[in-house]
């Protein structure tokens, strides 16, 4: 096993999210939190994937390094949920999260990050797909868990680690963290190759 806190390398993660900062912190792996406003508005042919991978890398190319430690490492990351050929990302009132779960309600979703590596030399970057089945979910229910839980810096107007994860997720086939905001499997092992090639 490669430590990664002993690579010589000084990890940055680029997010505001505090989720993404406890599932990193879990790894047990030490790093520094620096954020850059960026605009995430993305080419419009793209889909899926291709959309949380373009705003990863974009979040990433945002950081001059300059600005950075000779030896960092940033992790950028974009999560994005997928629905019947289109994107929904994080509603913007309570009418707009009350939209968002209506459209999840009953059907499989995709939930999709984009995580990107970048050092003064590299870039790498790699996505991780979650599957989520919601049940039909009641007017009541998505009133009570808006007005809970408050789901506005979420993608999809959802937390899988609250309320309405508990009694809406069916199933999921995949990385459960992937939903709420990180793929910690994937980084950890990402990075464990990132940093010894």
């Amino acid at each position: 096993m490669i430590n990664i806190n002993n690579s010589g390398y000084k990890i940055i993660l680029a997010s505001q999210s505090p989720r993404r900062h406890f599932l990193l912190k879990e790894t047990g792996i030490n790093f520094d939190v620096m954020v850059k406003s960026t605009d995430e508005e993305y080419p419009l042919h793209l889909e899926a994937e291709e959309i949380a991978l373009w705003i990863s890398e974009h979040k990433a190319k945002a950081f001059n390094f300059v600005e950075l430690p000779i030896n960092a490492l940033l992790i950028t990351a974009d999560t994005i949920v997928w629905v019947e050929g289109q994107i929904i990302g994080k509603p913007e009132s309570h009418e707009d999260a009350r939209r968002m779960l209506r459209l999840l309600s009953g059907k499989p979703h995709t939930v999709i990050t984009g995580v990107t590596f970048r050092t003064a030399q590299k870039i790498h970057s790699f996505n991780v797909n979650t599957t989520v089945w919601f049940r039909e979910l009641g007017e009541d229910e998505i009133d009570y868990y808006i007005d809970k839980c408050k789901p506005y810096d979420k993608a999809g107007a959802y937390g899988i680690q609250e309320w309405i994860g508990y009694i809406g997720v069916e199933k999921i086939d995949g990385s459960f963290y992937n939903v709420m905001g990180l793929p910690v499997q994937k980084v950890y092992t990402e990075l464990q190759k990132f940093i010894t090639q």
